[in-house]
C-alpha cells in the first residue's frame, strides 16, 4: 500500500467520520491486496488509502445505492444531483417535501440523489430511520449548501478499484480471504448513559454485537487476515479487545447538540493480527 500524505475529505457528512484520526489508522493497516470495510460509512478510510482493490460494505442499502450510482456513471449522476443543491431546496418546507419523496420513491436513482441531498441538508449529517424504515432527521438550517462535486469525482475515480455491496459484518468477514485486510468502524459503544448517539440501523447496534465483532475479528486473524477495529475506549471495550494489540488516544467529542457539551474522550484502535 502506498502512503498518501494529504487527508482527503469524504463527500458525505457522517457521524464518527474518520478523517480526523486517519493519521492514526493508516500506520496500523498492514500491507495487503484488498482492504475490506464492513462498516463503510462515509468511506474516509477508503478515499485515504491506496490498496489495489477494495470491498466496501454496509447494511445501509441507501448508502451503498448512492455509491453504486456514483461508480456506474459519475458525470451523469452528478449532473442529476445538481437540481437538489440550489437556493430553493435549502429551506425547511422544501426539505420536508423532498424527505417525504425520498421515503416514498421506488426509483433507485432518485433515492440515491435524495439521500445525498438529505445527508447534506439534514441536522448534523445524521442518518437515522424510524421503526418503519423512514428517514426522519430534521432540517439542518445551513446558510449555504453546495454540491460536493470535486469530492464526488475523486470518489468515483477511486471507485474503479472497488466493489460495493450491502452486507452485514459477519457475512463480509467470513468471506474474506488471505491477502485481505479488514478495517471495522462499528457504531461506537456509548461513553455513558447520557450519550444518546443516533441509531445507525433501525434496531441499533447492540453490546452483544460488539462482542460478536471482537470475537469474529480474533477468529479472522487466526485465518491469516488482519483486522483493525476502532471504538470508544471504555471498560467494556477494554475487556472485549483484551486479546488484540491496542492503542488509545484522546479525541474531541460532542455528546449533545450543544457546542458547550464537548468533551475529550478516549478512543481505541484494536489490531488483531
Amino acid at each position: 500500500m502506498k502512503t498518501q500524505t494529504k487527508v482527503i475529505q469524504p463527500f458525505l457528512k457522517w457521524a464518527g467520520n474518520k478523517k480526523s484520526i486517519i493519521h492514526r489508522i493508516k500506520p496500523l493497516l498492514p500491507e495487503g491486496n484488498r482492504l475490506i470495510e464492513p462498516f463503510c460509512g462515509s468511506a474516509a478510510v477508503f478515499v485515504n488509502t491506496d490498496y489495489e482493490h477494495y470491498l466496501i460494505c454496509d447494511t445501509n442499502a441507501d448508502l451503498i445505492n448512492l455509491y453504486l450510482h456514483l461508480q456506474k456513471d459519475s458525470e451523469s449522476f452528478i449532473s442529476y444531483c445538481n437540481k437538489y443543491f440550489i437556493d430553493g431546496t435549502n429551506i425547511a418546507k422544501r426539505y420536508y417535501e423532498l424527505r417525504e419523496q425520498f421515503n416514498r420513491t421506488k426509483s433507485k436513482k432518485l433515492r440515491a440523489a435524495l439521500f445525498l441531498y438529505l445527508n447534506k441538508h439534514c441536522f448534523n449529517g445524521l442518518c437515522r430511520y424510524n421503526k418503519s424504515g423512514g428517514f426522519n432527521v430534521p432540517f439542518g438550517k445551513y446558510k449555504k449548501n453546495l454540491l460536493p462535486e470535486d469530492r464526488m469525482v475523486f470518489f468515483a475515480n477511486k471507485a474503479k478499484q472497488a466493489e460495493f455491496i450491502v452486507s452485514d459484518f459477519a457475512t463480509t468477514m467470513n468471506n474474506a480471504q488471505k491477502g485481505d485486510i479488514i478495517y471495522c468502524d462499528p457504531p461506537y459503544v456509548p461513553l455513558n448513559e447520557s450519550n444518546s448517539t443516533f441509531q445507525y440501523e433501525k434496531n441499533g447496534f447492540t453490546m452483544e454485537q460488539q462482542k460478536s465483532l471482537a470475537s469474529l475479528a480474533e477468529k479472522t486473524a487466526q485465518r491469516g487476515i488482519p483486522v483493525l477495529i476502532s471504538n470508544h475506549f471504555t471498560d467494556f471495550t477494554k475487556e472485549i479487545y483484551k486479546n488484540a494489540k491496542t492503542s488509545t488516544f484522546s479525541v474531541q467529542r460532542s455528546i449533545s447538540c450543544k457546542a458547550d457539551k464537548r468533551v475529550k474522550a478516549l478512543e481505541v484502535l484494536a489490531l488483531y493480527k
